[in-house]
Formats: structure tokens, sequence, C-alpha cells
């Protein structure tokens, strides 16, 4: 320990050491102290924070700390300085031993920087420790018969310090027979003797004090004493001898306690009691002791206690050989203990720095590891790896540290934590190995945008849904974690008939659900196109899209619309006319109705739901042509009512109903005369109203035929001109030549008109009902029909003057019918019968359009009442005065002739059966009527 005048001195010892340490940095970050041991904790050692160029106030910012190996920290850092300081006392001899230079590395980690320093720091020795014998008497037994110059070896002093402040010399007290010789052996041990001056007589003295001291030189100096007593003993000449002056032997060090190492053996050659040898350890250490054993009598020594290489290595000591006389014989012992391997590396998680953000760039420091084999050599190297399937690898780094650090980029969606095994194993035989375990975190970064299952996405939804009904559900996975998965959805924003989409539809932005806003009509839209988008919630947030068409499906939410016959304004019924000469399948007329729906839906169907006379008419099932079914007899009823049904085949199926009229007769006259015949109402303002509207129908006819010739004249004149349009004065200005037919058409036209007639129901209310190539009426009254007989005799004018033009029509071209592909409308969808073909014959259509542009003419000059008056069904009455031809629906497959039983083709109309007969029963008149 140290001595209390050492005290003034110690800061000067502390100032030079600090200034020594200061200037001993040397390559590759190596720097180095110095410091006297036994210093008080807290002691300055060395200013770290100058040295590695960090400010004293940044060595917590910076995480600086010290990592070393051990069970106990020597130094510490100080936080407020940034020195190096003692964390305790220090005792060298405790660390280092004998060892002439006491080394101590540290280890300094930047965490921030990811380096690390190391230091080295000498601790000096100081005289803090006394020479000490090992005893402190010591009895020394000489034979009298000791010739002067005897040397006998005295025991030695042992000082743990090192350098001039261990053991220097030895002094022995004066005496008149003894003398102190030292020795230095090769180690450079000083070994006293105590030689003999002047002969022994026992009888004289015999037993000399002597006092042994050992002395340092160190400041101050320090010493201790041992005190000889030397025996004079009777005489014994031979001193025991060992057969070898050093013994040497090798040992590993996993032998097991009890292994006998050698024996040694000495000899005396003295007989008797004075030629027994006693064996003893001579000049062996405290912590040697316990491990050896000496068997006093043999001489064989053997192991008392588990060796360890890794805790010494070599151990040197004396033995001793002593007879019965006290002679004595020395001989040295040299154990070297050699290396097993037997134990593994250690490795030692310095730092890790987890988690780790998956972007981190390849080299980006996970851990500081130190590595460590207690063993020796080969078995002391340890080699540390990874698996080579991971994306890291281990950079050595100094004093057996490494450096775990990235390969390469890692992904979080692929593997969100690493167990990185690392591998530590020596070079020893057989090779001893450890694992430590790091498991790593990866942090994830916004770098994956959503996605769908499916590029586009298809939803269908009735119509007249309920609004905020559940369409359709979306799902977008990001395989992100936390904020950057949380998905949000939203529809782009577009217009959809005027009208924003999201007035239309909605979208739950968290689960992705669909919702209608409204009712959808599937006869106003039919199909949406919407784009979802999908968004995480990252920094910066990432989105992708995807189409959805959403598609309306069609519910039997129309009945079906009634085209023909269409109910009149003036609340009276229709009357179709039908000759009593028919047969058979005469078709009489056509009922024509659409429906909205389309598919299943809109396939129509029609039956006759009540007849005034069952058996007398059959309706189509698919076409609506209402023909006879039996031939008519004279005792048929001159009005016949039918009620015709037309139902689609939706689910629930919906339906119309038409109430038809039929007037059985051959000719207007003889309906006139039949209706004339039935009893006339009493009411007289009834009759007068008959009676004018009969009037203005003969008026308007005559009016029409007036017509008829001036327009055969602007033909026939048109002819001669290289058929070109030309001008013509009067009422005919302004109409276009495509709006003429010729004469045969006119012909034609007024033959057909002349005997195709409906009546109304009520004999005192008739009206008579010429129907055009369309479905427009004209209504003509019972007087106006017996005052212009003349009218249906310039009809008759026009028969056929050549008897083979007077034959029977040709049969309709099949070539213009519409298959049901074809047909507008539904009712053309149906599978019925492919009877009807239409007029797309060019005279057929400007035959139609001459009448309806003469009858709008007159009405509009006020000429003519056609369609004008109550109780009419002109085209005036039905479209008004200002109807055009682009104002006519296009239901051209629906379009028959009234009063035969069969439809416009492009060459004639066709009919069912033989050719009714004429109204005045002439059946040859009858035939020409129907030839166009």
């Amino acid at each position: 320990m140290a001595a209390p005048q050492s005290r003034p001195r110690r800061g000067e010892l502390i100032l030079l050491c600090a200034l020594l340490g200061t200037l001993w940095e040397i390559g590759r970050g190596q720097i180095r102290y110095s410091v006297p041991e036994e210093m008080d904790k807290g002691s300055f050692v060395g200013n770290v924070s100058k040295d590695l160029g960090l400010d004293p106030r940044e060595l917590a910012k910076h995480r600086v700390r010290i990592v070393s190996r051990g069970r106990m920290q020597l130094f510490a850092l100080n936080p407020r300085s940034g020195s190096l300081i003692t964390a305790g006392r220090i005792d060298r001899e405790e660390l280092c031993a004998q060892s002439p230079r006491c080394l101590i590395n540290i280890n300094i980690l930047v965490e921030d920087k990811g380096k690390l320093f190391g230091i080295e720091i000498e601790i000096i020795d100081i005289n803090d420790n006394n020479p000490k014998f090992q005893v402190e008497d010591l009895e020394v037994k000489i034979n009298e018969i000791a010739v002067p110059g005897a040397r006998y070896p005295l025991p030695e002093a042992v000082d743990p310090d090192v350098g001039v402040n261990s053991l220097q010399s030895y002094q022995l007290n004066p005496n008149h027979h003894f003398s102190l010789d030292m020795q230095t052996g090769d180690n450079g041990v000083i070994n006293p003797e105590l030689v003999l001056e002047r002969a022994l007589d026992r009888e004289e003295e015999a037993l000399h004090h002597l006092v042994l001291t050992a002395s340092d030189g160190g400041e101050p100096r320090r010493s201790s004493t041992v005190r000889i007593h030397v025996t004079v003993l009777d005489t014994n000449d031979n001193a025991p001898v060992f057969a070898q002056p050093i013994y040497r032997v090798k040992v590993l060090e996993n032998v097991p306690p009890g292994t006998r190492l050698l024996t040694v053996t000495a000899s005396d050659p003295d007989e008797g009691i004075n030629g027994k040898v006693a064996y003893k350890f001579r000049k062996i250490n405290e912590k040697q002791t316990p491990l050896f054993q000496l068997n006093e009598n043999t001489g064989e020594i053997s192991i008392a206690k588990s060796l360890d290489y890794e805790e010494c290595s070599f151990y040197e000591m004396e033995i001793q050989a002593e007879d019965v006389g006290a002679l004595l014989g020395r001989t040295k012992l040299f154990i070297s203990v050699e290396d097993v391997n037997d134990n593994r590396p250690e490795v030692i998680i310095t730092s890790l720095f987890s988690p780790v953000l998956e972007n981190s760039l390849p080299g980006t420091v996970i851990a500081f590891l130190s590595v460590h084999d207690q063993d020796s050599g080969k078995n002391g190297q340890v080699v540390c790896y990874t698996r080579d399937n991971l994306p890291f690898k281990l950079e050595e780094s100094i004093d057996n540290y490494y450096r775990l650090v990235t390969r390469k980029y890692l992904d979080r969606e692929n593997v969100s934590i690493y167990n990185i095994t690392v591998m530590a194993s020596d070079l020893g035989t057989p090779p001893l190995s450890t694992e430590t375990h790091i498991a790593l975190h990866v942090a994830d970064i916004n770098d994956n945008p959503p996605t769908f299952s499916r590029a586009s996405y298809s939803a269908y939804i009735l119509e007249n849904n309920l609004r905020g009904a559940s369409i359709f559900s979306l799902t977008a996975h990001d395989p992100d974690s936390q904020e950057n998965a949380q998905v949000t959805y939203s529809v782009t924003e577009d217009m959809l008939q005027g009208a924003p989409l999201s007035s239309y539809i909605s979208i739950n932005s968290d689960t992705g659900v669909l919702y209608a806003l409204q009712s959808f009509d599937y006869e106003q839209i039919r199909d949406l196109q919407l784009l979802v988008t999908a968004s995480d919630s990252g920094d910066p947030p990432l989105s992708s899209n995807v189409s959805l068409s959403l598609f309306v499906l069609d519910q039997n939410d129309n009945a079906p619309e009634i085209l023909y016959p269409a109910l009149p304004t003036d609340g009276s019924t229709g009357v179709e006319l039908a000759p009593r000469s028919a047969e058979p399948g005469y078709l009489v007329t056509k009922v024509v109705a659409v429906d909205r729906d389309s598919g299943q839906n809109a396939w129509l169907s029609y039956r006759l739901l009540k007849a005034s006379e069952p058996g007398l008419f059959a309706v189509g099932l698919h076409t609506g042509e209402v023909r006879t079914a039996r031939a008519l007899l004279d005792r048929d009823s001159l009005k016949q009512s039918l009620v015709v049904a037309v139902q689609d085949h939706g689910q629930p199926p919906l339906s119309a109903t038409v109430t038809l009229t039929v007037a059985v007769a051959d000719s207007i006259p003889e309906v006139l005369t039949e209706l004339g015949s039935l009893k006339p109402s009493v009411d007289r303002n009834d009759s007068s109203l008959t009676l004018y509207l009969v009037v203005a129908v003969a008026a308007v006819s005559c009016v029409f035929l007036a017509f008829v010739i001036v327009l055969l004249g602007l033909r026939l004149r048109r002819w001669h001109k290289s058929r070109l349009p030309q001008g013509s004065g009067g009422r005919l200005v302004g109409v276009p030549a495509s709006h003429f037919v010729g004469v045969e058409e006119v012909q034609a036209f007024l033959k057909t008109y002349s005997h195709e007639v409906s009546l109304t129901a009520d004999s005192r209310k008739s009206h008579l009902i010429f129907p055009q190539p369309n479905y427009a009426d004209t209504l003509i009254s019972q007087e106006s029909c017996e005052k212009n007989d003349s009218l249906l005799t310039s009809i008759d004018f026009h028969e056929c003057k050549n008897e083979a033009d007077c034959g029977q029509q040709a049969p309709p071209n099949t070539d213009w019918r519409f298959s049901q592909a074809q047909r507008p409308g539904t009712s053309g969808s149906q599978n019925g019968d492919d009877t009807g073909t239409w007029p797309n014959n060019q005279f057929d259509t400007e035959m139609l359009q001459a009448m309806i542009l003469a009858s709008a003419s007159e009405a509009a000059d006020g000429s003519s009442t056609l369609g004008g008056g109550a109780g009419t069904m002109g085209l005036s009455a039905r479209y008004g005065p200002q109807f055009t031809l682009q104002h006519v629906p296009d239901y051209r497959q629906n379009v028959y002739i009234p009063g035969s039983n069969a439809t416009l083709t492009n060459a004639a109309g066709k009919r069912d059966g033989k050719a009714p007969a004429g109204g005045n029963g002439n059946k040859k008149k009858s035939g020409k009527k129907e030839k166009k």
C-alpha cells in the first residue's frame, strides 16, 4: 500500500502522465494514455473528446461510450468534460502481476458515426508494496563439521512491484560466523545465501540468531525482515543430491485432479537415519500451492486441482530434499500447461440498431459485435460469419470487433423481421462454435400502392332499385403496414346525362362498398362507367385506379302500348270493315303494340279476350292480325265487337286491351243502307250532328277528288318534261315533286280508298273512316255517301281495260319481308307468323306522302274539314295541322291494308284466301280493287 509521505507528489505524477498520454496517439485511431495505480476514483486519465475531435457537450448526442470485455470497468467517461477518468482504485499488481508493462486496452464506440476507437492505457507502477518473506521465522541447521565457505540458501522475499520499486537488495545483521552473499539468476531474481565464515562449534555456541532484511529501490524505500535461527548439529557430512538439476514436464489443462505428473528423486550417501530424505516445495507462491501435491516421502508430484491454461500456462517451483542431518539438496521443476480447445467463442452484441428502414442503403451498420475466445493459438483464433441467404454481411473492425452491415436493399413486404444467426467458430481441433441470434425488425416505408385483384370489374343492378342499396364491393390490397396500408376509396367525378356522377353513385371510403343514390331506370340509363381510386394514407400517398362497369338490368315495369288501332280523340270507336264474302283467314285488321322494356319483357303475344260472336274471328298469337275464322253468314250481325288483349312475357306479365268494332258488309253503300235501315234515334240533336258530319266528309272527298285530277295532270306534264319536277300554280305551289304519285298508283289508291271502309259501332253516330295506306283514317257520313254516288262511280271508272291486267294479284315478294331480328319494336321480335311485309316500294311511299300533304294542305286552306271537325279520324285530328311525314312513327312491320287479309309489300299487298267481292257484289270489280 502507498505510504502517507507519497501523497504530496502524486499530483505531479498525474500531470506528467496526462502530458505523456496526449503525445502517445499513433496510427489507425490508437490513442494511448498512462495513469499511476492506486489513484482515487474519478482521477483524470486523458481528454477523449479532444483526441476524438468531438465537443464534450456532444458526447451524449453522438452516444459515445466505453465498450470492453471484463467483469469490471476500470475507467469511465466524464460527460461534462469529455475526459477519461478512473472508475475506482486500480491495483497494477492485481492486473498485471510481474509484467514489466501493464497495458489495459479499452474501446470507445461512437454509435452515431458507427466508429470504434481503441485506447491503450498503461498503468504505471508506484512503490506501494513491501518486500515480503513467506515466513517470519526460519530455522537453519548447520553441521558443526561444516567448513568455512559453506553456503546455505535463504528464503527469497517477494515484491510485486516492478522496476526500481521491486526487490533490490538483502542485508544481514553483523555476525562473526556468517555473511550474506547474493546471486542473481538468469531471470534477474536475487537469491540470498548464508555463507559460513568461521567454523562452528556446537559446544561453544549451539544456536545463532540472525536477521535478514530485504529492501526495494523505491521512493520511499520499503523493506521487510525474517528472523533466522541457526542450529548447530552434530556431524552429517553428506547432503541429498537430486538426479536432475531441472525437471521439465508438460501437462494438458484438462487432466483430472489426482493425475501424477512426475516423481523427483534425491539420494543421500549417508547411512542410517542420516541418509533418509524428506521432500518439500520451496519457492512456490500462494496461488500455485493448492494446485499441486508433493509426497514428502516418495517425491511424487500430482495434480491437486484442475488446471486452467487461460489463468496460467506456466509454473516454476523448487523442490528441496533434506536429510535428518539438515543437509539439503535442491532442484527446479518447470510445468508447462498445454492449451486444450475447451472454450467456445464468445459473441457479445455491443450495439444493435433495430428497427432499420427498408430503404436503407447497402452497407448500413446494423450491429457491433465483440468476438473473443479464451483459448490460445489456433484454439483462440475465431472466424465469424452469417448465413449466405441473408442480405447481411460481417465486416471485421479493430480488436476482434465486427460490424454487421446490409448487403443490399431490404423489402419489408417480403420479410418484415430477420432472425440473423451469427456463427463464431474457432480453429481448434475439434472446432468449437457459438451461435448468436439477432432479431432485426424492418421498418416500413410507403413504397407500394394499393392494388386491385382485377384490372376491371363488372356489376349488375336491377332497375327500380331502392335508394341507398348496396351495389358492389371493391377491395384493394396494400402490402405495406400501419398507416401506409390504410386504404381509402373514392369515385372519380364525371357527368352523366347532365348530372354529376356523385348524384347517382356513392362509395364508402373505408370499406369500398358502392351504394345507389337513385333508383335507376333501364329505359333511361343502361350502364355506367366508373373509375374507382384506392389511395393509402402514407406520406406521400400512393394510389391506383380500376374501372367498374355497372349494368342496369331490365325489369318488367312497362305495360304494352297499343299503337293501332289508336283511340280517337273525340271518344268514338273506330270501325273496321269485313266483307260478307270474306273467306276464312281474311285479314280484317291488325293490332300493333310495342313495349318499352327489352328482352323477354318486351316479347308480346296477342289473344282474343272477348267477342260478340265467338268463333267468328281469330287473333294471331305473335302478329296481332285479326282474321276471320270462318266464312261470314247472312245471319251474322252487322256490328261485331272484339276485345283483344296484348300481354308481355315478363314476370309478372303486364297487359293492355283494345276494343275493335268490325262492320260486316260488302261495300260502303251497303254499310250505309244497313246503317240507314236501323231505327233512328229519338234525339233530333244527334240526327242533325250526324248529318253535319256526313256532309263535311263528303265535301272533303270532293275536294280530294279534284286534287287527284290536278295531280294527274301535273304528273302527265312532268312526264313530257323529262320527268323533272316543275312548279305548278294554284294550290300546289311549294309541294315537292317527290311527294306526288303516278296515275297508276292513284288509280290503285282510289280503288282501295273506295272499298276499304270502316264504320263506327253506333248506327246513329256513324263515321265513315277511309283508311289510308298508313293507319290514318277519313270519316264520311251516311248522307255524304248517299249524295256522292258519283264518287263511287268515279272510282269504278278506273277499272282495268285489259282482263289480263285484272287477274289475281301476284304473291308477295318475300325478299322485302323483314326478319324478326330486323323488325323494329318488340312485336317484331316475337316468334310469330312471318306474314307481314312492308311497303318499301317507292310508289307506295309516294302515294302515302301525297295523301298526307293534300289533306294537310286542304285543312290549312280551310277548303275542307278533313281531320278538322269533331268525330273525324283523319290525319289532322290525330297529328295536328302541322303534321309532316317525319312525324309518322316507323312501325312499318305493324302497318297493314285494312279490309284485306295481307300487309303491304314492295310489290303488292298480300292477301289470304280468295279476293272478296266488291261493294256492289261484282267480284270482278272487287278483284280489280285489290290489284295493288
